[in-house]
């Protein structure tokens, strides 16, 4: 029996976006790079509730826009998270989820 992984990054759904246009594909790709980062930094600054939901919130939608369904979901359940306690523990699983989609977005690119 074969498992197949799903990819850190759904092309049709990306393509639909971007109405297949390649060029802005690619710019939303480097935005969405750009961007992850201060999501992650915006939470693992979060003085209170709000700012983290709002910045998890932000990370979901971007992550989803694009079709990074998988780092979409973690962000939701983050969105959702009320145990401070585990907040760090959030972030690394959201840094990981985040490299998923970089290394693949570099596989696409490169």
């Amino acid at each position: 029996m074969t498992v197949k992984s799903t990819p850190a990054l759904d092309l049709d759904h990306l393509a639909q976006y971007t109405l297949g246009n390649r060029d802005l594909e690619a710019e939303l790709l480097g935005l969405f790079r750009s961007q992850a980062q201060l999501y992650l930094d915006r939470l693992g600054d979060a003085a209170d509730d709000k700012e983290w939901r709002d910045a998890a919130h932000s990370l979901k939608g971007s992550a989803r826009g694009l079709g990074a369904f998988a780092l979409g979901d973690i962000a939701e359940e983050a969105e959702r998270m009320v145990d401070r306690a585990r907040r760090a523990a959030m972030i690394e699983r959201l840094r990981a989820a985040i490299a998923a989609v970089n290394l693949y977005i570099d596989e696409l690119i490169g």
